[in-house]
């Protein structure tokens, strides 16, 4: 223990001398919490229009101007010529053609039905179901408006309809920083906790020192504690600073136990490290490091479930997730934070991630005392 001890104390010495380690540490989490939280969203706004309106009547002026009125379009050109507003959708220019036919007027007034166009740059699947729904949203509204301007003058029958009253749990205003804290909170950490802890270890490789660690009565399982406890400290550090962070700029709520996430937090660490770890021993510089970090951070991140459902991904790739140790506590941190979970709600990936750790862990200082 007094081994570890001092093997620790020199870790923290190395970081706090180090210029290039201290701002990586300290200063980069919380610029990217700032940025990325505020640029990850899937909130469409601003959705570009350009208007055809071949009929230039009353109605159709009504339902142009609910379009400029709502938060999510704006209107990018008026034109008379379909083709030419495709032109502008191919190039890019917009997003989203809306062609009023001429005689929209009348067929609505005289006839009771008229058709409307939308046409939208659907490359992006997610923006373009996103603007279709927005679009039926805004046309819906303008129906139930000129019904009820017009009963006296189009006849029909009225319909009974159901009262749905939505209410949201857990994020009653659907707040979209709220949901993407949490998620960038977990590769921030894992940043520090896998990829720095990594470095660390294959910078005594490069150095030279590990093989005169290999001289002296230090055991490698004291010299493995020693170089990675002080990352998993300064971890879940960072993991409070960032916490305090969201309280303050999103407002972001805590209403489950913040000793629950930190002890899971201490868990994941531990799994984490281990990959960190596995990662040195097969690396002998850090620049190969750092290539297979990006290889496993990046399938990890995009497969945690960070912007779209895990239950939403193929069944092969949810069968493959249980690999993945930021799938585990990017649900859990999310269902701590916001929904108030208990222990007994995320027992079966507490024991998930503590075998997972408990084998990864292993695994690295087996492999680890190998390469060295």
């Amino acid at each position: 223990m007094r081994t570890i001890f001092f093997i620790i104390q020199k870790e923290f010495l190395q970081i706090f001398r180090n210029r290039f380690m201290l701002p990586v540490i300290f200063i980069v989490p919380i610029v990217q919490l700032i940025i990325l939280v505020n640029a990850a969203t899937l909130e469409m706004k601003n959705i570009g229009v350009i208007v055809v309106d071949r009929d230039l009547s009353t109605i159709s002026r009504r339902l142009v101007g609910k379009f400029m009125g709502s938060s999510f379009f704006q209107i990018d050109k008026y034109t008379f010529s379909l083709e030419e507003a495709e032109e502008d959708i191919e190039a890019n220019r917009s997003d989203m053609i809306l062609h009023i036919p001429a005689g929209f007027e009348d067929a609505l007034v005289k006839e009771n039905i008229a058709d409307l166009q939308i046409l939208i740059n659907a490359i992006n699947a997610t923006v373009a179901g996103l603007t279709n729904a927005y679009t039926n949203a805004v046309i819906q509204d303008f129906n139930q408006e000129i019904l009820g301007d017009y009963t006296g003058t189009i006849r029909f029958v009225p319909l009974k309809q159901i009262d749905v009253r939505y209410s949201f749990w857990y994020n009653p205003d659907l707040n979209y920083k709220v949901f993407m804290t949490p998620g960038i909170l977990v590769i921030l950490v894992t940043m520090i906790g896998m990829i720095l802890s990594a470095l660390n270890m294959v910078r005594e490789k490069e150095l030279g020192t590990a093989e005169q660690i290999n001289v002296t009565p230090i055991k490698k399982i004291q010299f493995v504690i020693g170089k990675l406890l002080p990352f998993w400290i300064l971890a879940l550090l960072e993991l409070c600073f960032g916490l305090g962070i969201g309280k303050l700029l999103y407002d972001l709520p805590v209403t489950g136990s913040l000793l629950l996430l930190l002890f899971y937090a201490s868990v994941y660490l531990i799994a984490v490290m281990g990959i960190g770890l596995f990662m040195s021993a097969l690396s002998e510089t850090q620049m190969q490091v750092m290539f297979l970090a990006f290889f496993f951070l990046i399938t990890f991140i995009l497969m945690s479930g960070i912007f779209t459902p895990v239950e939403s991904m193929p069944d092969w790739a949810i069968r493959l997730n249980i690999l993945n140790p930021l799938a585990y506590f990017m649900r859990v941190i999310r269902m701590v934070l916001l929904k108030g979970s208990a222990m007994v709600d995320i027992i079966r990936e507490c024991v998930y991630l503590s075998i997972y750790a408990l084998i990864i862990l292993s695994l690295a200082v087996w492999r680890y005392r190998k390469a060295v």
